[in-house]
């Protein structure tokens, strides 16, 4: 189920709740909590842990074309 517009989520730098897709940082708070964590990513402490390998997609070959891919399973 997608998030509502509404829905209160913890920012993912400070973990502060509130509607934060409402405003221009959302998932984050604040420009300084979406800047701290590109920083993270810039200083590689986030990193994608491993290589995207063909075969990760495989169990999701035969489903058709459509937004409803974009639903959380």
């Amino acid at each position: 189920m997608p998030l509502s517009p509404y829905q209160r989520i913890k920012c993912p730098n400070c973990g502060r709740e509130g509607t934060w897709f409402e405003g221009p940082f959302g998932p984050f708070c604040s420009k300084r909590c979406r800047l701290i964590d590109l920083g993270k990513w810039l200083g590689e402490e986030h990193r994608v842990s491993e290589p995207l390998r063909p075969e990760l997609f495989d169990r999701y070959g035969d489903l058709p074309p459509g937004p409803e891919l974009d639903e959380p399973e």
